[in-house]
């Protein structure tokens, strides 16, 4: 492993808020940088988990200062002379109306690379709006194609707006500022709403809609469910399988090792076939506990897993031997990722 995480001697302030901006810290913080976190004094924490408790709280040292006062503002200052970014998730004209908006504090500190987290960006009829990740969702088409056919959307976590489409875009887009500004030497101002991430991790089922192989509904689609073999399925104790065996030669040994009707198996991508399809792999599961199908195709090449538990994916053989959770006395957590070697 690297001596050195890649962002070591990298300053960041995290100005407190809820959901992808603390994220995003966590993976910053995760990869070496050194995060401020400036906290709100007196106010309670913002979610359910005391802060030293949470694992998305990791990596960063905790300040309590009131910005809207000149004390808390002035305090800020000496952060900000030694600052590489600074990430906030306010709505659009908060920062601005604290004094604290990038034109001001770029003004002063030109290097300085600021990173803003919204729902729905800095502009557009919808910018001040509040909202959650389920509602940046459904105005991405996410969340119409999540869930099975003729039922309702379903909500996918927080992951996709959140996270992946917030946090992580957010991330992207800091660290793309570092690397211009070792050329330009100025910072810049980074842009980051869920709506667009969300959206922008739609640009596959965008591509195979323009191409007429994905249909804009829910449920019927290769990779919603609608193929058969690509669901869960459940088994004699109530758990479930997943079923993932896209391609013919993964899907021939899923037909093998069930003794599947070979008329049917040949005819994978027959869709008048698979409703029969369906039926079969339903009855096949459901013979036997989750467990023995696991043992059955954890040495095959059929790409069948079985859906585990939060606790139970934290004692997966592979999952321990990768070191994929770090253990403290707090619980367990997903370690930090990816990971780096000279």
């Amino acid at each position: 492993m690297m001596a050195q995480r890649p962002l070591a001697g990298v300053r960041v302030i995290e100005i407190e808020a809820l959901g992808p901006v603390p994220f995003c810290a966590m993976m910053l913080a995760d990869l070496g940088a050194e995060i401020v976190q400036i906290r709100r004094p007196g106010k309670p924490a913002l979610i359910a988990v005391p802060p030293e408790r949470d694992a998305v709280q990791r990596g960063r040292v905790a300040v309590a200062l009131d910005l809207k006062t000149e004390a808390g503002r002035a305090a800020l200052q000496p952060y900000l002379a030694s600052a590489d970014l600074l990430i906030e998730g306010f709505r659009p004209g908060v920062m601005e109306r604290l004094g604290l908006g990038p034109e001001t504090l770029r003004a002063a500190h030109p290097r300085l690379i600021y990173g803003r987290m919204t729902g729905f960006g800095q502009s557009g009829p919808l910018a001040a709006r509040a909202g959650h990740d389920l509602t940046y969702l459904a105005l991405t088409g996410a969340l119409h194609a999540i869930g099975r056919a003729g039922e309702r959307p379903v909500p996918p976590l927080n992951l996709v707006a959140d996270y992946g489409g917030g946090a992580m875009v957010l991330a992207v887009g800091v660290l793309a500022a570092l690397v211009q500004r070792g050329v330009s030497g100025q910072g810049c101002v980074v842009d980051a709403a869920m709506i667009d991430g969300a959206s922008l991790l739609m640009t596959p089922c965008y591509a195979m809609l323009a191409n007429q192989v994905w249909a804009d509904q829910r449920g019927v689609n290769l990779l919603d469910g609608g193929a058969p073999f690509y669901d869960t399925y459940e088994t004699a104790d109530g758990r479930y399988v997943a079923v993932a065996a896209l391609e013919p030669q993964f899907f021939a040994v899923l037909a093998n090792t069930l003794a599947l009707d070979p008329a049917l198996a040949r005819r994978q991508y027959d869709r008048q076939s698979w409703p029969a399809l369906r039926a079969a792999l339903t009855a096949i599961f459901r013979s036997a506990p989750r467990d023995h199908w696991a043992a059955l195709f954890e040495p095959l090449d059929a790409c069948v897993a079985p859906v585990l538990t939060l606790q139970e994916a934290a004692l997966h053989p592979h999952n321990v031997a990768r070191g994929v959770h770090v253990r403290d006395v707090h619980g367990v957590r997903p370690a930090a990722a990816p990971r780096f070697t000279k």
